[in-house]
């Protein structure tokens, strides 16, 4: 039976419940009243309760609860600062002034305990720390919903909901990320019909409806442009060609409101756009692939610079040293490899995911438009698309050195083959030479000549006639044809 308060005479009010906030660098518990434009968590003392009337209170169903805490816990700035506990709305004050005495008094361990009545937002395992890098990307609940996307606009485009699913787009999307990958799209003009790759990207408008958004390949950023006010050094342009992050925080300016926004800029591998995200929202795992990370190290990371790291355990039990650095496209901790490495780990998000797809999917991926850098052209694309070699020049290896070859894309992995030497003149090296073409043309093809019609036994490597007296007489001897004559 739900749980009800007396309202007046007639009025039956459901009971809410509210949440209280565990201060880790205060060690108050206080009431939480709600999260401020900038992310910062609004709160009060459980003795002002009477003179605010402004707790929080959500309906007490489960799945209401924990979608409203999902939202709630993504806005904040720095949620792992908090711990939230969930009461109901009128044992708040009592249960904050209690759970105060308990904190004052308890020792390590017992503080601990704490975490089994802890609130955590949907999808984290409270039995994992939520603040290692296998769980630093936003796992909370979705930022859109289906129906809230013009799906006309997307019809324009040649997509739908069920494409989009098919080439794991939707969650991305939903969650208020760019898609994972490239999206092959048709924009019809009328007069003409434009084919191209983007990542997609939901927004929403000043009217509030959410709009959709193109981000195209371009061949690079222009540096020569300031970006939101920001003037690139010849070091930035370094960086963000060489490992896509420009490596520290600078300020940037809002074009709508003059704001001045410190943040960190990195570059888009997918499409070369230029990306920035705010400072404050950057979060910083306490442990990547098993190493602790100190402040210091930490603080490295906040200032956008990269931090090598060995010792680093992977997902299949291997050793292995990287650098890694906080990208502004991605929102998290990323891996960033020596070329020379073998790629013997992958990101842990990627290699998850490419694990989990199977083969019917790899089968329906589009083939990228970019490789090692390169962009293909039109003509070049059709054809590569089309499962056809193509040949490409200007690649630049880990030296500076440039070098050219063959790709291949591979629509059984998904992968594009490469190769040095044209795997087209290989297959015609592979052509039986003029002695073994009678041969493989009665053996294998069916043919028939004049000289081994009647042969009965398969012929010999570069036989052409009767190779014996026997032969010679069956050869005599007229015979069905045993196939298409030569």
């Amino acid at each position: 039976m739900e749980e009800t308060a007396q309202n007046g005479a007639d009025e039956i009010k459901p009971v809410s419940d509210t949440l209280l906030v565990l201060s880790k660098d205060t060690n108050k518990i206080e009431m939480v009243k709600g999260v401020d434009k900038d992310g910062n968590l609004q709160k009060f003392p459980p003795n002002e309760m009477q003179e605010s009337g402004q707790l929080i209170r959500v309906d007490k169903h489960g799945d209401l609860f924990s979608n409203f805490f999902s939202n709630f816990y993504r806005q904040l700035k720095n949620p792992s600062h908090f711990n939230f506990f969930k009461v109901s709305e009128y044992d708040a004050v009592n249960t904050a002034k209690d759970l105060q005495q308990y904190v004052d008094q308890a020792s390590l361990e017992e503080k601990e305990k704490l975490k089994e009545y802890e609130v955590l937002p949907k999808n984290t395992n409270p039995s994992k720390n939520q603040n290692t890098m296998e769980n630093n990307t936003e796992t909370q609940e979705y930022r859109f919903q289906p129906e809230q996307i013009d799906w006309k606009t997307m019809e324009k485009f040649g997509l739908n909901q069920e494409k989009l699913e098919k080439l794991n787009a939707m969650d991305p999307l939903l969650r208020g990320f760019k898609t994972n990958t490239l999206i092959p799209i048709t924009i019809n003009l009328g007069t003409a019909v434009s084919k191209m790759d983007v990542r997609l990207s939901l927004q929403t408008a000043d009217n509030g409806e959410v709009a959709v958004n193109l981000h195209g390949i371009r061949k690079e950023p222009n540096y020569n442009l300031k970006f939101l006010g920001h003037e690139f050094t010849d070091e930035d342009k370094k960086n963000l060609k060489e490992s896509g992050n420009m490596g520290r925080v600078v300020d940037l300016v809002n074009p709508k409101t003059d704001e001045i926004i410190p943040s960190v800029i990195s570059r888009d591998r997918l499409t070369n756009e230029l990306v920035a995200y705010r400072a404050e929202y950057m979060k910083i795992p306490d442990e990547i692939k098993g190493i602790q990370l100190d402040e210091h190290q930490k603080q490295t990371l906040l200032e956008g610079k990269p931090l090598y790291l060995e010792g680093m355990t992977s997902t299949k039990g291997t050793t292995f040293d990287a650098t890694v650095q906080f990208n502004a496209d991605k929102r998290y901790v990323e891996f960033i490899f020596d070329n020379n490495q073998k790629l013997q780990h992958s990101q842990s998000q990627k290699e998850d995911s490419s694990q989990n797809q199977s083969q019917d999917q790899n089968k329906n991926s589009e083939p990228p438009r970019v490789f090692r850098d390169k962009e293909l052209d039109d003509k070049q694309y059709e054809k590569f698309k089309a499962g056809e070699t193509v040949y490409v020049s200007g690649l630049v290896d880990s030296k500076g050195k440039e070098y050219q070859g063959y790709i291949t894309f591979n629509k059984e992995t998904a992968k594009t083959d490469f190769s040095f030497t044209n795997p087209n003149k290989l297959k015609e090296k592979a052509q039986p030479s003029e002695a073994h073409k009678t041969q493989k043309a009665v053996n294998t093809d069916g043919k028939t000549n004049e000289s081994t019609k009647n042969i009965k036994e398969p012929l010999q490597s570069k036989q052409q006639e009767p190779a014996n007296k026997q032969q010679q007489e069956q050869q005599k001897k007229p015979a069905r044809s045993r196939g298409r004559k030569m």
